[in-house]
């Protein structure tokens, strides 16, 4: 998140770890802009800050012409700061999935060849348990739009994992949870998220000796999303 607050300090951190594969985590919702407030009217509020409600941002992406060319604009900005980072740019998604909305999706493909953009996160997540009704739902809601993410990422040489699993556990990643899922990986590569804070489950289950076992025992390879581009 290059305008987050301790961005300085992720960076100083993510240079100390050269195998990292460190991605942008495009901000267009819930937080701030890079570029200046007038210069993305359309897309902050009377704060300054991005707008919250996500349903409202999103008819206005679609909607109004103005707010494309801001959100393009302020999409460029966030690249061209995380290419100043001097970090090697992995991989692409954006705060709260907004890289599925269909107006994002383009300009990120438009943007992110500009800078050399090698993958992006697809959020295809499996019907495994537990959560199965929540996956369904969301299946009934993006899989009709996925097909065609995938076939566009594809045509673009843009490289993305096969499935990912976190959307539908978001914070409550919990130990028990990922054992559970790490017993179903299918085939290809998976993307498990997690949103780590001290005392949370997504931070127990990160230093549980028990999930570093079932990733032992499940034949997991660690990879990262740019090792699979073309």
């Amino acid at each position: 998140m290059v305008s987050g607050a301790a961005v300085r300090d992720a960076v100083s951190r993510a240079k100390r770890l050269p195998a990292l594969g460190v991605g942008l985590h495009l901000v267009l919702v819930n937080g701030r802009p890079t570029s200046a407030r007038e210069d993305v009217s359309e897309l902050v509020g009377p704060d300054g800050n991005f707008r919250n409600d996500l349903f409202a941002a999103g008819v206005r992406f679609f909607a109004s012409p103005k707010a494309r060319r801001q959100l393009e604009a302020e999409i460029r900005a966030q690249f061209r700061a995380f290419a100043e980072t001097g970090l090697r740019l992995d991989h692409v998604n954006a705060h709260n999935h907004m890289h599925v909305h269909p107006t994002v999706f383009a300009a990120i493909l438009r943007v992110g060849r500009d800078f050399g953009m090698p993958a992006l996160r697809f959020p295809y997540e499996p019907f495994v348990h537990p959560n199965v009704a929540l996956r369904v739902a969301n299946a009934l809601l993006f899989y009709p739009w996925l097909g065609s993410m995938k076939a566009r990422m594809r045509a673009a040489g843009v490289s993305h994992n096969d499935a990912m699993f976190g959307l539908g556990d978001t914070g409550d990643m919990n130990p028990a949870r990922v054992r559970a899922l790490l017993e179903q990986l299918p085939e290809g590569t998976t993307e498990i998220y997690f949103h780590p804070d001290v005392g949370n489950a997504d931070f127990a289950a990160l230093c549980d000796s028990s999930v570093v076992d079932a990733v032992r025992n499940a034949h997991v390879v660690a990879t990262t999303f740019s090792a699979n581009a073309a």
